[in-house]
């Protein structure tokens, strides 16, 4: 298994990609090509006292850098030899099973979907990041790729997320639920009554097992395996949770650090809290993917370091073995066909 990382990407690179990977070499048996400025990368290693290169490290060269600041639309146009744009070449050509950047998201999504192209029959590609919850983790789709979705895509963000859950978590039969301000059928716009009856029409068929509506409320409690929504709602409800679960952190702190009897208290349950607290970091997730890609594309977090380097590469080694882009590709095929 090859794995493709954008060392260029992030806010911490090169020197956390490279020592991700190195990690993730070593401790999951891959072979890892790190795209980008050379020097820089031999620079870490030299740093480090590492005078050759890791067993099941190579290294593929790139001149130029995508920065945030760059226009996603037209940055992989423009800078073709910049990691990123060679790394998703490279995955295009099969020079590897799958690909992490913590690079630009925007220009990430339109590479990936320039380059490396869609799954036939997939209208959006959709980031799908796995939320915890109470019984596992969910999977969101989508938290930001799409701001205006139509009730088709909402319905083939479904059978994907299906199909990743399915695949990847070891959910059969995925709960597939639709996030909306209330539970009833007729609530929410246009937009979510449509993609209700598409959805529902799936169940009745037996190719989805649908729900129904979803309150953002009850996505942590585990209600739905697969959490359909648009891009807009979908990065709105992240941010809300992630802005959440540090604000209960940092209270957590602020109270076992109150007095002397509360810093025993804190000694007493610092397992408990400490195994809570790696449930809500994203440095243990590994990152997000571009679901709909005809290649595997993860998206890690831009302040990424090794540990979240090292779990988005093995979390890339896990989705490209599953089968996953074959199994949506039957999935679409199924939809086109099965609307008699």
């Amino acid at each position: 298994m090859k794995i493709i990382v954008d060392a260029m990407g992030g806010d911490l690179a090169p020197r956390e990609a490279v020592l991700g990977a190195i990690w993730a070499a070593r401790e999951h048996k891959l072979e890892i090509t790190l795209v980008g400025r050379g020097e820089e990368i031999l620079e870490c290693l030299d740093e480090w006292g590492i005078k050759k290169l890791p067993k099941g490290i190579e290294i593929a060269y790139a001149s130029e850098v995508i920065d945030m600041e760059d226009d996603p639309s037209t940055a992989i146009r423009t800078k073709k030899d910049s990691s990123m744009t060679v790394a998703l070449n490279l995955l295009k050509e099969g020079k590897g099973d799958a690909l992490v950047s913590a690079g630009s998201t925007g220009a990430l999504l339109s590479g990936a979907t320039l380059i490396v192209k869609r799954i036939r029959g997939v209208r959006r590609a959709a980031l799908a990041p796995v939320l915890p919850t109470k019984n596992g983790g969910c999977l969101l789709i989508d938290c930001g790729a799409n701001v205006e979705c139509t009730p088709e895509y909402l319905l083939q963000f479904a059978y994907m997320g299906s199909c990743y859950v399915a695949n990847v978590l070891k959910k059969p039969g995925p709960r597939v639920g639709l996030l909306n301000i209330g539970t009833e059928p007729s609530k929410g716009g246009e937009l979510q009554r449509e993609a209700y009856r598409l959805l529902m029409e799936q169940k009745e068929k037996e190719r989805l097992n649908f729900i129904g509506n979803i309150e953002a409320r009850d996505v942590l409690d585990g209600v739905a395996d697969v959490v359909v929504c648009d891009g807009f709602t979908g990065n709105i409800l992240l941010k809300a949770i992630e802005g959440t679960a540090k604000f209960i952190v940092d209270g957590f702190k602020e109270i076992f650090l109150q007095s002397v009897f509360t810093k025993l208290a804190a000694a007493l349950v610092k397992a408990p809290v400490k195994e809570f607290k790696k449930r809500l970091d994203y440095t243990e997730v590994g990152g997000t993917l571009f679901l709909g890609v005809s290649k595997p594309v993860i998206k890690a977090h831009g302040s990424s370091n090794a540990i979240a380097f090292s779990n988005a590469i093995r979390q890339a080694a896990q989705i490209a073995s599953a089968g996953i882009i074959e199994d949506i590709q039957d999935k679409m095929w199924d939809i086109k066909t099965g609307q008699e």
